[in-house]
């Protein structure tokens, strides 16, 4: 768990929850102060993005903060990231939410919306981890983790799903590939399971 997160203030909510959250676990933290901060000499370990909101005014404010970019070349380096929530359909190539917006691309596929009425889905639900996942390791195969949305991820690739959830249909509720991890579900309002997840991105 040596060396700072950083976690990137892009004008999302939920990132004093995140923050507070990493502190819990005794980790060193604290918010990313510009995307020149993600260069080559960056003074963090690990990145979070978090956050709440919709698909087109999160990548209207990572474009006009050049957090785009920034992001995409951390993430392209195989540097520790997690993304939570918006933060895990913002890495993705499209969205349903907003048709003609592009997401930052690293992860072949889109986010789609759920097909049935009740929309959004707020609260508990199991989920399924791959067994092979080491952001799920020591929690189960089925733990409940608290959620929070009207849209879900879709991968053209499967190999990075790393859990599993159901609302309407069966859904890619977490991905992992090398050092990218993201989960649509709020692993800092999640209690123990959540602060696990964390304590086992956080190494």
């Amino acid at each position: 768990m040596a060396g700072v997160t950083g976690i990137i203030n892009y004008g999302a909510g939920n990132l004093g929850s995140v923050m507070n959250a990493v502190l819990r676990l005794g980790g060193n933290a604290r918010f990313v102060l510009g995307p020149e901060e993600l260069g080559a000499k960056s003074p963090y370990e690990r990145i979070i993005v978090p956050g709440d909101g919709h698909f087109a005014t999160a990548m209207e404010k990572l474009t006009e903060t050049a957090y785009a970019g920034a992001l995409g070349e951390w993430i392209k380096a195989d540097k520790p990231f997690l993304g939570i929530c918006i933060g895990l359909q913002l890495l993705f190539e499209w969205s349903e939410e907003a048709p003609g917006v592009g997401g930052l691309g690293v992860i072949a596929g889109g986010v789609k919306k759920f097909p049935g009425r009740k929309v959004p889905q707020i609260g508990w639900n199991q989920t399924r981890a791959a067994p092979s996942s080491a952001l799920f390791g020591g929690l189960g195969k089925n733990s409940f983790f608290y959620y929070i949305h009207s849209y879900y991820a879709a991968p053209g690739d499967r190999s990075v799903t790393a859990a599993e959830a159901e609302y309407y249909v069966t859904y890619c509720s977490a991905v992992e590939r090398g050092a990218l991890a993201a989960v649509q579900f709020h692993p800092e309002k999640s209690g123990a399971a959540g602060l696990a997840l964390l304590k086992n991105w956080m190494g």
